[in-house]
Formats: structure tokens, C-alpha cells, sequence
């Protein structure tokens, strides 16, 4: 019995400090709006509750003060008492943007990878593509690996027999595969725009359209082509120019505009899957935003940064690439080794997976003729400018990196990444 008095004395003097604090705030935010009678009932009565408070007088002596002190403040409280559960939503949702936009602004910024320009570490946008219609994942599954994978299906049907036929070439396209861009939406609802490539059986055209950044050429050659010629998507363009130099195409109309189209030498029927295929959201991740303040970036780590100022990229985005050189640095390529003051670059597993061409890591390559810039051949080297850096990505045969727009300038260093929070995939876990 004593220990439920206690317990009730405790209730009631905690609720008598949230009152005054209640009251103190509409005295200091509305005492010059009030006229002199209100002030001064107000006053008594935040006193009175104040002093026996600090007096420690009995429970129903502090009920009795804090009963008279509410009507006071209902009539006197302007927007600041009562206030309704709507108002308090807001402003907790509000100090907490305030908090997130913060910590995302100093310490940890989230991430998310695009391009496939750092595969195998860190995947961008990718195809999974499935040869036979038991393959494809049922209803339960689509849903669980849109959910776990961030995955979104894509399955095309033949409109007639007849072979299919791959258009290549076109001012809008990504990469070898033809495509236009169109208008078109993310998540349903915010307008973007969005690529629509085209594939013929026979004279029919089928189409499917998919992010700017989807590296489509990459399904081409998985669903035709790597059951025959293995894994490597990066052989898309020598194997189609190939296709190409032994007459293996005819000339078709896609668009209004007159397209070659490679034979695909696959036979489809009419209503039989065509292509189909899952595309897989790019890897999510945090960066720290804090250490580049502190010490400088180590050659070998990933690297975050804005292309606001970077000349030849012309568009204010995040990258991330792996840092190869710092100031000072002499770099050159020994195909399919970055070399760094003379010797094999160290410092992260990548370079030496690279090197050795190892699983996944086909290794560094020169930057192509006539579009890159920077270390066009064996014999060429470049020599890292004072606060800036020079960045590559993992998988070299398709980055825009350093070898074609050059030097990062060292204020434009954002960070390092830290962890890959989503897709919940093998990749899971602390930045490589």
C-alpha cells in the first residue's frame, strides 16, 4: 500500500514539472500578447504550482494547483497550448528531416550505384536472365525478390514465328543495341525518362523499356550468345562485329530509320517467350563523410565523389570509382596491370584480382582511341596533379572514368564507402 502512495506521489509531481514547463514557455512566447489582468493570473498561478513543487507539499495540494493552472492556460496559451496531436506529428517529423538531412549532409550520406563500371565489387543495375519459362520465378517469388533484390520482371513474347533479329547502332543508344529514349515513369508515378530498345521477329518489332543506365547489351548477350561464346559480356561488340563482317545481318526498318539488324540464328514461334528477364536494382550503400576531413584518401579505396567541377563530365552527379593515384603519383597500363610509380598498384584485392584476371575481373585496359584521353597505350603515363586524384573503375572495359575526363580536384572528395545495406545479396555487408 505505502509503495502505490509513493508511486502516485511520484506521478503527480512529474506531471507538475511538465505543466510548468508548459506554462513557462507560454509566458515567454505570449506574456507581451496579453492583456494585464491575463499576465498576472497567469504568474500567480505558475508560482503557486512552482513554490509548493520546490516545497514538496503533498500530492493533492500539487493536483489542486495544477487543476487551476490549466484553465488559465487554455485561455491564455494561444498556439502554444493546447496544441493538437496534428501540430505535434508535424513538428517531430520536422525536427527529425532536420536531423537525417544533417547526418546525411556530415557524417553518412546513403548511396546508390547505377552503372556496372565497378562490377564485380560493387554491382549497378543488373540483368538476371532465365533460358527456359521454368526457370522464371513464380508470383511468391517475383515478390520476394522484389523485396530482397530490389528485382523487376520483364518478360516479351513473340507476336509471330520467325527469327530474331538484333538492331544495333543509333545516336541514343547505350551501347551497342539499339534504343531510343522516351518519356516514361519511376515507381509508377515521377515522370523520367527511360530507354526503348527494340528487338524483330522477323518484321515485327518488340520492345521493352528500362532505365538510362541498364546495360541491356549485357541481357543481348546472355539470352543469345553465352551459351555459345561464354561469359564474358564484354565480347558483345567484337562478337556482333564479327556477325557483322561475315554478312550474317539484314537491313530492316526500326523507328522510321533505316537499322542493320544482326541474325540471332534463334527460332521462335508465335506466343513463345522471346526474352525473359529480372532487373536487379544497383547496390545501395553508406558513405562516411567524415574521415576525408581528417586524413587523406589511401590509393586502393573506394572513392566517392561530385562531378560538379570535373570538366569533360558536364553533369553534377555522385561517382564512385577506385582510387589509383594521389599527388605525385606516376600511373601506366600494362594491360591488364595498373602500374604506379614504376610498379604493380597494391592496396586493394581488386587491383591484384584484376591483374590476374581472377573470376569476374577481366582486368585493366587502356582507354579506347578516339574517345578516351588519358593512357591510350603501354607507352603512355600520366603524372597526378597537386590536390587532385585520379580514379578507375573495377571494371575498366566499360567505365567512364579518369581515363577519359582526368583528375578528381580533392575539394570535390565526398568519401569512402562504408556499407552495403540493400540488396540483401552475398554483397551484404561492410564495403570492400
Amino acid at each position: 500500500m505505502f509503495g502505490l502512495f509513493a508511486s502516485q506521489e511520484k506521478k503527480i509531481r512529474a506531471s507538475a514539472v511538465h505543466w510548468l514547463e508548459v506554462a513557462d514557455k507560454v509566458w515567454h512566447f505570449r506574456r507581451d500578447r496579453l492583456t494585464e489582468r491575463e499576465a498576472g493570473e497567469l504568474r500567480a498561478r505558475i508560482d503557486e504550482l512552482r513554490q509548493r513543487y520546490k516545497t514538496k507539499a503533498e500530492a493533492g495540494k500539487l493536483k489542486l494547483s495544477i487543476e487551476a493552472l490549466e484553465p488559465v492556460l487554455q485561455r491564455t496559451g494561444g498556439a502554444i497550448y493546447p496544441r493538437s496531436a496534428l501540430v505535434e506529428n508535424v513538428e517531430f517529423f520536422l525536427v527529425a528531416a532536420i536531423v537525417i538531412i544533417g547526418v546525411r549532409t556530415y557524417f553518412v550520406q546513403p548511396f546508390k550505384i547505377p552503372t556496372n563500371s565497378m562490377w564485380p565489387t560493387y554491382y549497378g543495375m543488373t540483368p538476371e536472365v532465365f533460358s527456359q519459362p521454368a526457370a522464371e520465378p513464380g508470383p511468391l517469388a517475383v515478390a520476394a525478390r522484389a523485396v530482397a533484390y530490389g528485382a523487376w520482371p520483364h518478360r516479351l513474347d513473340a507476336p509471330v514465328a520467325g527469327e530474331v533479329l538484333i538492331p544495333v547502332g543509333g545516336e541514343q543508344s547505350r551501347g551497342i543495341v539499339h534504343c531510343r529514349i522516351v518519356p516514361g515513369h519511376a515507381w509508377l508515378v515521377i515522370p523520367t525518362q527511360l530507354r526503348e530498345y527494340t528487338l524483330l521477329v522477323g518484321d515485327q518489332p518488340v520492345t521493352v523499356r528500362l532505365p538510362l543506365d541498364f546495360d541491356f547489351d549485357w541481357v543481348v548477350y546472355d539470352a543469345f550468345f553465352a551459351s555459345t561464346h561464354g561469359s564474358s559480356p564484354r565480347r558483345l561488340g567484337a562478337l556482333l562485329q564479327e556477325k557483322l563482317n561475315a554478312g550474317e545481318y539484314v537491313d530492316r526498318m526500326v523507328d522510321g530509320v533505316p537499322t542493320r539488324c544482326i541474325r540471332s540464328g534463334r527460332q521462335v514461334r508465335a506466343g513463345e517467350r522471346l526474352l525473359a528477364f529480372d532487373e536487379i536494382t544497383g547496390d545501395q550503400l553508406f558513405v562516411d563523410r567524415v574521415s576525408y576531413n581528417f586524413v587523406r584518401p589511401q590509393v586502393g579505396q573506394g572513392f566517392v565523389f561530385s562531378t560538379a567541377r570535373i570538366p569533360g563530365i558536364g553533369v553534377d552527379q555522385y561517382y564512385i570509382k577506385r582510387l589509383v593515384g594521389t599527388p605525385g603519383d606516376t600511373i601506366q597500363i600494362h594491360e591488364p596491370v595498373i602500374y604506379r610509380n614504376g610498379k604493380p598498384i597494391t592496396g586493394a584485392d581488386a587491383f591484384g584480382m584484376n591483374a590476374r584476371r581472377e573470376g569476374k575481373y577481366e582486368g585493366y585496359f587502356y582507354g579506347p582511341a578516339g574517345r578516351a584521353n588519358y593512357l591510350l597505350t603501354a607507352d603512355e603515363s600520366l603524372t597526378v596533379p597537386e590536390r587532385s586524384f585520379f580514379a578507375m573503375g573495377d571494371n575498366s572495359g566499360i567505365s567512364m572514368d579518369g581515363r577519359y575526363w582526368g583528375f578528381v580536384p580533392a575539394k570535390e572528395a565526398v568519401g569512402r564507402p562504408l556499407f552495403i545495406y540493400f540488396p540483401v545479396s552475398r554483397r551484404w555487408g561492410p564495403s570492400r
